[in-house]
């Protein structure tokens, strides 16, 4: 059997970390075993719908790598791939009416009054009640398990309805006596009883299928082997599979995947402000970066390795790994996880990603003649050491302008200096640099090594405090010489100047 697996998002917004995972890990599956990644839009939700998201959609993954082999830009032979699109064709009214043929659904004519007064009536039973009373009559605003009074129609009452052009819906028709159950991948076999089973609606008023009724329907079509998602869906599953009984259809394979939570064990929200792959990137993250960490997120190979790309994730990926506790979104791990993909980046392809926010940073530098040869210096000091884009601006903002700072900067106890003996150095030294003609980084530091030499200090002793005093910062990406080089004689000389003036 030919895997085959799919991504069916709605395009209701931006791609939430759940659902990129969800997409991820179909996308593992289908290519670690050489089967079909398909990609389908879900727009039957039209209150939901949101214009330019399927565009999201289709960026999402390009930029993630997860290359589809059908889908609406991707035509097969399971076409079209927008279920609206297969909405007009009938598709769905279609396989509707064979159930109510079958005796596996029928019509409902119940108004918005009586369902409302469903709901009502759970509420007086729970009020009535004792122990969690309290919580049912909550539960209830929202709780309406359909008590079947259309099933109960003749065929000739529901022809009549019919005619008169009553609004309707289609329900399914489940068993409320014995249980059902399904066999998950991860969480084993697992039984519900029918009695919890409510009648799902499969034909809203609208003539639109339900997410369930349609997905069930476009997977047999489709050919999909091995379903994904969350484990939210484990309760519907019974219901999505006494779909497929009644149609003789082959059952797939189930993975449910666990929770995300925040740090707090909370389900990652759209207000923890990472919680789609869009503000990841917004945030400064590689896609690739972002891709391993979702991987991770509840699945981990069996060597244990953290940094891996995609291909690497297609060797070794085994859903059966995947472990069934709620995934924590660690975004400090995430960071250097993003750091460590910067570190190994070749040194030009890292400047080509940071050429634009250097130079929005460091537009001085970026306007001389030699600018770009400078933002390459820089990009290069700072390569290894941020995890994130926006840690480049305050990292290199001392090369913009040389910030206020503190004398007692200037004392530092390993290297044995204080602002006194920074005053003396940074005097002695000034005439050297003065003189000093070639502003090449080794030519500075084999200059500085003569002095040291000369004057018998030890080396922190001369290069903390001149550090400080052209940079103004404790913590800096490069080392003295290697700032003197970006900014050159007269503004070294100038800083310098500076700093022994408020010494």
């Amino acid at each position: 059997m030919r895997i085959r697996t799919r991504y069916a998002p709605s395009p209701t917004g931006r791609m939430h970390v759940g659902n990129l995972r969800t997409a991820l890990y179909a996308y593992l599956i289908a290519r670690h075993g050489g089967g079909d990644f398909l990609l389908r839009i879900e727009d039957t939700d039209r209150e939901r719908y949101v214009e330019g998201a399927t565009e999201i959609i289709y960026k999402t993954l390009l930029d993630a790598g997860l290359t589809h082999d059908e889908g609406p830009d991707k035509e097969g032979d399971c076409g079209p791939y927008v279920q609206s699109e297969r909405v007009k064709a009938g598709l769905y009214t279609q396989y509707a009416k064979e159930l109510i043929d079958k005796g596996e659904a029928y019509y409902c004519f119940c108004t918005q009054e009586r369902l409302a007064s469903l709901a009502q009536k759970v509420g007086d039973e729970a009020a009535a009640g004792e122990e969690d009373a309290a919580e049912d009559l909550e539960n209830a605003k929202t709780i309406r398990m359909y008590d079947k009074h259309c099933l109960s129609l003749s065929a000739e009452e529901v022809r009549e309805n019919l005619d008169k052009g009553l609004p309707y819906v289609i329900r399914q028709n489940n068993p409320t006596e014995g249980t059902t159950t399904f066999h998950d991948e991860l969480y084993g076999d697992v039984s519900v009883d029918n009695s919890e089973l409510d009648d799902m609606i499969l034909i809203k008023s609208d003539g639109y299928p339900t997410y369930n009724f349609a997905n069930v329907v476009d997977d047999h079509l489709m050919g999909i082997t091995h379903v994904v998602r969350g484990n939210e869906y484990i309760s519907s599953t019974p219901k999505y599979n006494r779909l497929y009984e009644a149609f003789g259809w082959d059952i797939p394979v189930y993975i449910h995947c666990p929770l995300i939570t925040d740090e707090e064990h909370h389900k990652l929200s759209k207000r923890s402000g990472h919680s789609s792959f869009e503000d990841l990137i917004e945030q400064g993250f590689l896609p690739e970066a972002a891709v391993n960490f979702v991987a991770l997120l509840g699945w981990s190979p069996e060597d244990n390795t953290e940094i891996m790309s995609l291909a690497d994730m297609i060797e070794k990926f085994d859903y059966r790994r995947i472990s069934k506790s709620p995934a924590v979104f660690d975004y400090t791990k995430l960071k250097w996880m993003n750091g460590e993909y910067f570190k190994a980046m070749p040194e030009e392809q890292f400047f080509e990603l940071t050429k634009d926010a250097l130079k929005d940073a460091l537009p001085a530098i970026a306007a001389r003649e030699e600018g770009e040869d400078c933002l390459k210096k820089i990009a290069a000091m700072v390569r290894t050491r941020i995890e994130v884009l926006p840690d480049i601006a305050p990292m290199v903002d001392f090369f913009a302008a040389m910030p206020e700072f503190d004398n007692a900067l200037y004392s530092h106890k390993k290297m044995k200096t204080d602002a006194e003996s920074a005053k003396t150095v940074l005097t002695e030294l000034f005439p050297v640099l003065e003189a000093q003609e070639d502003y090449s980084n080794d030519a500075l530091f084999a200059q500085l090594k003569r002095f040291v030499e000369e004057k018998g200090y030890k080396n922190g002793y001369v290069l903390w405090p001149l550090r400080i005093a052209l940079t103004g910062k404790e913590m800096t990406p490069c080392g003295a010489t290697e700032a003197m080089e970006v900014l050159g004689k007269e503004e070294t000389l100038q800083r310098l100047k500076s700093s022994l003036e408020k010494l």
